[in-house]
């Protein structure tokens, strides 16, 4: 991973790591996805919600942002499936991203103890 661009913290969901993992897609390629979203590589679906393509096309993020801070895989799905989330998705997506804004480090500590979020790249750690 390049020092160039910071990635700030960036974390999955453990329902994320469990379809990320059955679609063989792994965290140094999460990282690398990262990255080409701070870039603006990536669908812009407004209130902090993004949306980018993973696995060769083959499969869709769903990345929520506190721009700064943290970045958050949270939903994943198959193109053969679906074409895209729809709308009341998107508003809740956009919810959960509003209340991502509020959240500290002291906040996210439980939720990665407990299991319920992984962090998969920090550049203060590098």
């Amino acid at each position: 991973m390049s020092n160039a661009t910071a990635t700030a913290r960036t974390f999955k969901t453990a329902w994320f790591a469990k379809a990320a993992r059955k679609a063989r897609i792994s965290d140094d390629e999460l990282c690398e996805a990262i990255q080409e979203v701070m870039k603006g590589q990536a669908d812009d679906l407004g209130g902090g919600v993004f949306k980018k393509r993973l696995n060769k096309n083959m499969h869709r993020s769903i990345i929520l942002a506190k721009f700064g801070s943290y970045w958050l895989y949270q939903y994943l799905f198959a193109k053969k499936d679906r074409a895209n989330i729809d709308d009341d998705e998107l508003r809740e997506f956009r919810l959960l991203a509003k209340n991502l804004q509020k959240a500290t480090d002291k906040d996210i500590a439980p939720l990665l103890a407990d299991g319920r979020l992984t962090e998969i790249c920090n550049d203060d750690q590098a």
